[in-house]
């Protein structure tokens, strides 16, 4: 299922690509965007963002499913689930969508977790706010890699919870980093 939503992603960008003008500024218009990263997928889920802008300034909306790896996981907790959603306003410093980038806005994670020492499992909410930076370099045309490092602040949700004895709580900061491929019309 996600090589094929990888394969369509490709097609309907060289699709598009086909269509666009080559070489244009695009400050003048509106341009809109596809994204996919590269973390959720390598950990068993997956990732999908549109985004539209004009001039420097670009909003993107996402949708992430991603699975933590245990290191990033408090000790005596296992298999922690995130979906997230998240509404972010980006700032590009070169014209075009190329170059350093600058973002952020509100995150809403539901999470799920598992005790490392039975199947005991607890659902759990909360919201964010993140700040991002990365850089998009262009690949061919319209067409671009973007690596990036986020941090996300939690301002809200289940603040600590006790699951087999043992006590969990959201960090206070979440660092990200992964790397992004994307599409601009």
């Amino acid at each position: 299922m996600k090589k094929a939503a990888f394969l369509i992603f490709i097609a309907f960008s060289m699709q598009l690509q086909a269509q666009s003008t080559n070489g244009t500024d695009t400050n003048n218009k509106w341009n809109f965007g596809l994204e996919l990263d590269v973390l959720p997928y390598a950990t068993g889920g997956y990732f999908g963002a549109v985004w539209a802008g004009k001039g420097k300034w670009r909003t993107r909306a996402l949708l992430a499913d991603v699975n933590k790896p245990d290191f990033t996981t408090k000790e005596g907790f296992t298999n922690h689930h995130v979906k997230a959603y998240a509404v972010v306003l980006d700032h590009f410093l070169k014209d075009n969508w190329k170059g350093w980038w600058i973002g952020g806005g509100p995150v809403y994670w539901k999470s799920d977790i598992q005790s490392d020492t039975s199947n005991a499992t607890k659902n759990f909410d909360n919201f964010l706010l993140n700040g991002s930076l990365g850089y998009n370099f262009t690949i061919y045309k319209n067409i671009y890699i973007s690596p990036w490092a986020g941090l996300s602040l939690k301002v809200s949700g289940n603040d600590e919870f006790t699951l087999d004895n043992k006590e969990y709580n959201l960090p206070l900061l979440n660092p990200e980093a992964s790397v992004k491929f994307g599409f601009h019309f």
